[in-house]
């Protein structure tokens, strides 16, 4: 069987998947969890739905964080309606990924302003977006009307939540949402809670700044504060320090090969994040495609004399 090397053909397999089980099986809900005054994280439960969202309610307006895959949208609308019977006023996209924002249309088309990086509207300006058989141009409606560049910060419900973009990190335009009031942070894709992280090193992220991502949220928390992964469980200040550490250190392992002159080939045979494969390996980012991307990321940094951040 072929491998899935590309986000976009393990999206449309997850996708089709989904669709699949979900005639056999039709019980995919979004659980809500309230992680602060106002603040929920919905996580798809019995089924792959995406990455976990946010939302903010109150009397002042509603704000979304990501909106999941077309397949999901009347489970979503269903779970957003549980919570506050208003219509949501702003959609954040933390990324590009179409798991994160596939019913961008469908939220515009209902009067809600998409909110993102610069750099997310011209990915999806320039290189369209993710549609079942590969890359389409994307739908006028599906593109955000509000952009930024550094941070912007929205002010409702006495919970203000900042997005601030942190550089080449999962992808060239992440935001994180930090609510500095409730000590809450949705990480986007910034943070694979438990699992080994996917480094579109293809759509601008890369290894140094998805470190430094990490690092800036965990400058933001403290023990109490409570954070949103993109993918997996609710998660802690904690729990990050241990991703990031075993990130740092991974890296550290893959760059050292490089530095003694190894081929990816013999990398691999090597399987230097053996010690990591019981805790971390995944269906999409298993042990080996870890060290793949790890060895793509580094040598292409060796190879333009690029230094990142040092931890």
């Amino acid at each position: 069987m072929k491998k899935i090397h590309t986000f976009g053909a393990m999206l449309a397999l997850t996708l089709t998947t989904s669709l699949a089980s979900a005639k056999d099986e039709p019980k995919i809900t979004f659980k809500a969890t309230e992680v602060g005054p106002g603040i929920h994280m919905l996580a798809g439960q019995g089924g792959f739905t995406g990455g976990n969202l946010g939302l903010l309610v109150g009397e002042d307006g509603v704000v979304l964080i990501d909106d999941s895959m077309p397949p999901f949208l009347d489970i979503l609308n269903q779970a957003i309606a549980s919570i506050t019977d208003q219509p949501v006023d702003f959609l954040i996209n933390t990324h590009v990924h179409g798991d994160h924002i596939g019913n961008n249309s469908a939220m515009a088309d209902g009067g809600t302003h998409i909110v993102a990086h610069d750099n997310l509207r011209e990915h999806m300006v320039s290189k369209g977006v993710q549609g079942p058989d590969g890359m389409v141009e994307a739908p006028k409606s599906a593109l955000p009307v509000l952009t930024f560049a550094q941070q912007m910060t929205f002010h409702f419900n006495g919970q203000p939540a900042v997005a601030i973009h942190v550089p080449k990190a999962h992808t060239d335009g992440d935001a994180l949402i930090h609510f500095p009031e409730a000590n809450v942070i949705h990480a986007g894709d910034t943070f694979f809670n438990g699992m080994f992280p996917f480094i579109d090193l293809d759509s601008g992220g890369s290894v140094d700044g998805f470190i430094h991502a990490q690092m800036t949220m965990i400058s933001m928390a403290n023990d109490q504060t409570k954070i949103i992964p993109g993918h997996g469980p609710l998660s802690n200040k904690a729990e990050l320090q241990a991703a990031v550490d075993m990130l740092v250190d991974a890296k550290n392992i893959i760059a050292q090969h490089i530095a003694d002159g190894k081929t990816e080939a013999e990398v691999l045979a090597a399987n230097p994040l053996a010690k990591y494969h019981d805790d971390w390996n995944w269906g999409f980012i298993t042990t080996e495609r870890m060290t793949k991307q790890l060895y793509k990321g580094l040598s292409h940094d060796h190879q333009h004399g690029e230094h990142g951040h040092e931890h």
